[in-house]
């Protein structure tokens, strides 16, 4: 990529700081750290670095979003809360914030409307935009009923309604399946070569190395690194001969020994290291000299509550004792502890005071006494006083 003066740049950060401030209003965190950036049109620019460098807080201020503490940064020359610059901004969030009762159409029509495209703009828009990100047979659905891959390509989708002149990717490739992720670097790499300016956010490195142009590492807020993918992935440190026909016990004097051998130096160059491998050697180093970061660092192993390597054998023979517990009958008493006897007074003044339990009755019961009819009252509900005796 031709070499541009600062003054075309699209990008232009300059001391940007942002420090989130506690209640009180006293610093607490130091996200974005004295960042000088510069991205120029045309360019496929990644931002790099792991979980709490301050990527995301510098994409925020570049989107007006968030109001640096210190520094600046310009888009198009201009702040970030201008509104004019805003309509030439496409952003695809970490997350794809859809309203989920929209189908794909409707959600690109309504961000269509957004940026004011008349109706005829809008729909020709959204099929192309549709088909392009592979929804096609989608189209109808609710955006709720989606996969998150099929979400992150409706994400890239609204992202490009308005034909932005600056595109801002975080995560796009997430949740997406290896035939996703190449269209979608096939987008990218299309729309650099149209011109378009795209700033990429990436955890897969490998994705990054793929399509961008230049690259920038971060690590406690500060650039730990900035330029060209090419130039930075070569170790200078190192030179490297490839030849053929070369045998291993060539080490000195090479030139003249595979003259001797009659084999040919087929190249002098300097090795190429991978992404991944940079982006690890630069926090690694970042790290040792003890760079204080508000994100997450690295790790070693797993927790051993986890893993169960912590107290394993102790696990295994309570549960062998705890079913060997349950096996076994309960405890007889102990022979060397004389079991009392019991007082034969209570036994005999217990038997003797138990009432004697009753036959049961084999005949016709027999009414008590004091249930059986009383003749003299039935006669005299026969013949009350004063009336007519029978005759």
């Amino acid at each position: 990529m031709n070499q541009q003066v600062s003054e075309h740049a699209i990008v232009h950060c300059l001391g940007l700081t942002k420090v989130f401030k506690d209640f009180w209003g006293r610093g607490k965190v130091l996200a974005v750290d004295n960042l000088d950036l510069e991205i120029f049109p045309g360019e496929v620019f990644g931002l790099l670095g792991p979980n709490g460098s301050g990527k995301s807080t510098t994409i925020k201020m570049l989107l007006g979003l968030l109001y640096p503490t210190s520094g600046a940064a310009r888009v198009f020359g201009r702040p970030p809360t201008d509104t004019a610059v805003k309509a030439r901004i496409g952003f695809m969030p970490e997350e794809s914030y859809l309203y989920r009762y929209l189908n794909a159409r409707e959600t690109l029509d309504y961000y269509g409307r957004l940026f004011k495209l008349d109706r005829v703009e809008r729909n020709r828009r959204t099929e192309q935009l549709i088909e392009m990100v592979g929804l096609k047979r989608a189209a109808n659905r609710p955006v709720g009923t989606y996969s998150k891959g099929m979400a992150r390509r409706i994400g890239l989708a609204q992202a490009l309604i308005n034909d932005p002149d600056l595109l801002i990717l975080d995560e796009p490739t997430t949740g997406l399946d290896p035939v996703g992720t190449r269209q979608i670097k096939d987008v990218i790499e299309t729309l650099g070569s149209r011109g378009k300016t795209v700033i990429l956010c990436s955890h897969l490195l490998a994705d990054v190395e793929d399509v961008c142009d230049r690259v920038a590492i971060m690590y406690g807020g500060k650039r730990q690194a900035v330029g060209a993918v090419e130039d930075l992935l070569q170790r200078r440190e190192i030179t490297q001969i490839t030849a053929s026909q070369l045998e291993p016990a060539v080490i000195e004097r090479v030139r003249e020994v595979l003259k001797k051998s009659g084999a040919e130096v087929l190249s002098v160059e300097h090795p190429t290291d991978r992404l991944e491998a940079l982006f690890l050697r630069v926090v690694g180093q970042a790290q040792r000299d003890k760079l204080q970061t508000s994100g997450a660092e690295s790790t070693v192993g797993v927790s051993s509550f986890l893993t169960g390597e912590e107290s394993g054998i102790s696990l295994v023979e309570s549960l062998v004792h705890a079913g060997q517990a349950q096996e076994r009958p309960p405890p007889a008493p102990r022979l060397t502890e004389p079991v009392p006897a019991p007082k034969t007074e209570v036994i005999t003044h217990l038997t003797q005071s138990a009432p004697a339990e009753k036959a049961e009755p084999t005949g016709p019961i027999e009414l008590p006494s004091q249930i059986a009819p009383n003749k003299n009252v039935l006669e005299r509900l026969l013949h009350p006083p004063g009336g007519d005796k029978p005759k």
